[in-house]
Formats: structure tokens, C-alpha cells, sequence
């Protein structure tokens, strides 16, 4: 698309000039002039492009502020070009001063302007295009995330352990405990069914609904599960996508805690590296032997996979998931950008 807009524009531009030319009677030779300002500002504004892709996403006025000399400079080479040309058949074009030498240089500007205004033009309208598709991919991509998580999620292993726990409680007569277990189990399904997929959330909401998850899983496991959480201050007012977690910390119960007779310790982080939240989920399991590196093996790990594709559509290359083996556990390591709800209407 750019090479056919780039090229078709400068040979539009040399024909009109060409035509204009031949309009005022000039010979059919003038043309040359136009043949060498357009070859020149075809790459000169080529230059320009990559200067322009290196200043995406800069402010808009330090991206003035870089462009303005090169735009200049652009448009002094482009008459420079066809000057030599000129002089053939005009002698007196030479320029008699500074100010004519300035004034000449600037002719083709508005030429400059103009390509550079298309490309930004056309450059903004696609990442448009592209955030509204993305947008809508993400939605689909959070409601399919949502239904994952009621399959897999509160799946009828988890739900059977759950209700054979609390049957143990009431059989125990321990009803207090049975009764507080029903209550998080309510409340932690209620949280999934009414939660919007779409809806971000802060940390600190994330984590509220997520303890009503652990709520649960501390009552199946007693003593055998413990659980430490570390988040920097001001981490808890940062915004990620709701439900985020809970897969992976699941995962964590699932292959760590439950699959050892000592049970495992969970360890949840939090803390913001420069413009990015981090995340962290470590626990002290066996980790993952088919692992390969940051290769997630065939077949297992479909919480981790729905994790890292719903960070993809989310926020593209700016959110990713990393899962590494350690000396005694498995580390899943989060990376989004922090925004918080005030610097999200900023954005908006």
C-alpha cells in the first residue's frame, strides 16, 4: 500500500508538473526540472518515513519539534535538484540574495506538508482500524475467556471436592465452618457469573474476588496450603482485565499443593516496573518437566494459554506471560502496562 501510494504520488506529481509546463509553452526538455525535484523528493519523503515511524508514539509536539528540519531540508533539496535544470532555460531564476535563496527553498514545502499529512492520515487511520478491531476481537476474546473459565475453571472435579468438604463439615458437625465455606463458594460463583469480561478492574478488586477462591481451597487443604501475598502500594490501584489470576493460581493448587502430602506454599506479586505492572504466581511444586524454556507443551496448560492470548488481544506486544522452572517450583510472570483509572481517561 505505501510503495504504490508513494511511487503513483510522485509520478502524479511530476506529470502535472509536466502538463502545467506545457500549458505555459515551455519546451518539451522542462520537463527534466520536474523529473529531478520529483526523484528528489521521492527520496527525500522516504527519509522522512523512517524518521517518522522512530517518532511514533512520541508526544505530538516533540514530534513537531524533530520534524521541522527535515521537512525544511526536504524541500531546500528538491529545488536544489531542479535548479541546475532551470537555470538552462531561465537564466535569470538565479537567486540575487539570501532572502531569494530562502525563499526558493521553501517552493516545495507545501509538497512536503502534504506527503507528510497523507502519511500521518493514513498512518492514523489504520492503527484505528486496527484498534477497533482489535477491540472487538478482545471482546469476543474475554467472553470466550469468561465461559473457559466456567468449563474449566469451576469444573465438576472442583466443585465435587468443594461440596464433598463441606458434607465432611456437616457430618463433623462443624457447621460454622461448613456455612462460611457455602458462603465463599456463593459468593465466588456469584463474582463469575456477574462479572463483565470487558470490565477492568483494580488489583486490589482482583484480589478480593480472589480470595473468596482461596477462602475455599484453605478450608480443602487446612495447614497444607499456605499462601503469601506481596504487593507494592501503589500497585493496588492499577487496572488489569477481571479473573486474571484465578487460573493461574489454580493451576498452582492443582499441580503444587494438592499433588504433595506436605502440601506447597503460593506466592502472589505485585509491583510496577517503570510503565509496566509485573505479576508474579511462584509456588514450591515439582514445576513442569515438559517444559521447554518458555514453551508451554502440547495438550497441558490451558489455563496458562487462555491467560497469554486473552494478554495478547488485550494489549498486544505490551502484555505478555512468561513461565519458567525454578530451583524448586514454577514461576508464571504477568507483564502489562499500569494504568490506573485516571490515567486511563487520559488515554480516552
Amino acid at each position: 500500500m505505501f510503495w504504490v501510494l508513494h511511487l503513483g504520488g510522485w509520478l502524479a506529481y511530476m506529470g502535472l508538473g509536466y502538463l502545467t509546463a506545457l500549458a505555459y509553452g515551455k519546451p518539451g526538455g522542462y520537463a527534466m526540472i520536474h523529473l529531478a525535484t520529483g526523484v528528489t523528493g521521492a527520496a527525500a519523503t522516504l527519509g522522512l518515513r523512517y524518521l517518522l515511524r522512530a517518532c511514533r508514539g512520541r508526544p505530538p509536539v516533540l514530534q513537531l519539534a524533530i520534524m521541522v528540519l527535515p521537512i525544511l531540508a526536504s524541500s531546500a533539496l528538491m529545488e536544489r535538484a531542479g535548479r541546475h535544470i532551470k537555470l538552462e532555460f531561465c537564466p535569470g531564476c538565479t537567486p540575487e540574495n539570501t532572502l531569494m535563496v530562502f525563499s526558493y527553498a521553501l517552493s516545495n514545502i507545501y509538497v512536503v506538508l502534504a506527503w507528510v499529512g497523507l502519511y500521518l492520515g493514513i498512518t492514523y487511520y489504520r492503527q484505528s482500524q486496527d484498534e477497533t478491531r482489535r477491540a472487538l476481537a478482545a471482546r469476543a476474546m474475554a467472553h470466550q475467556a469468561q465461559l473457559k473459565m466456567l468449563r474449566y475453571q469451576l469444573n465438576p472435579h472442583f466443585l465435587f471436592n468443594t461440596l464433598n468438604a463441606i458434607s465432611t463439615l456437616v457430618l463433623d458437625r462443624d457447621n460454622a465452618t461448613a456455612n462460611r465455606m457455602v458462603q465463599s463458594l456463593s459468593s465466588f460463583l456469584r463474582h463469575s457469573l456477574d462479572s463483565d469480561p470487558m470490565q477492568r478492574v483494580t488489583l486490589r478488586q482482583e484480589m478480593d474476588a480472589l480470595d473468596l477462591y482461596l477462602d475455599i481451597e484453605k478450608v480443602r487443604f487446612a495447614e497444607r496450603l499456605r499462601v503469601e501475598i506481596v504487593v507494592d502500594e501503589e500497585c493496588w490501584r492499577a487496572l488489569m482485565p477481571s479473573l486474571l489470576l484465578q487460573p493461574l493460581v489454580e493451576n498452582a493448587i492443582k499441580y503444587a499443593v494438592a499433588k504433595q502430602v506436605e502440601g506447597g506454599l503460593l506466592r502472589i506479586e505485585a509491583h510496577r516496573e517503570g510503565d509496566r505492572l509485573s505479576l508474579r504466581v511462584v509456588d514450591d511444586g515439582p514445576g513442569c518437566l515438559a517444559l521447554e524454556g518458555e514453551t508451554l507443551p502440547a495438550g497441558t496448560g490451558v489455563g496458562l494459554r487462555n491467560t497469554r492470548e486473552r494478554l495478547k488481544v488485550l494489549y498486544g506486544d505490551a502484555g505478555n506471560l512468561c513461565v519458567r522452572n525454578l530451583a524448586g517450583g514454577l514461576e508464571v510472570r504477568l507483564h502489562l502496562p499500569f494504568e490506573t483509572s485516571t490515567s486511563a481517561r487520559n488515554d480516552g
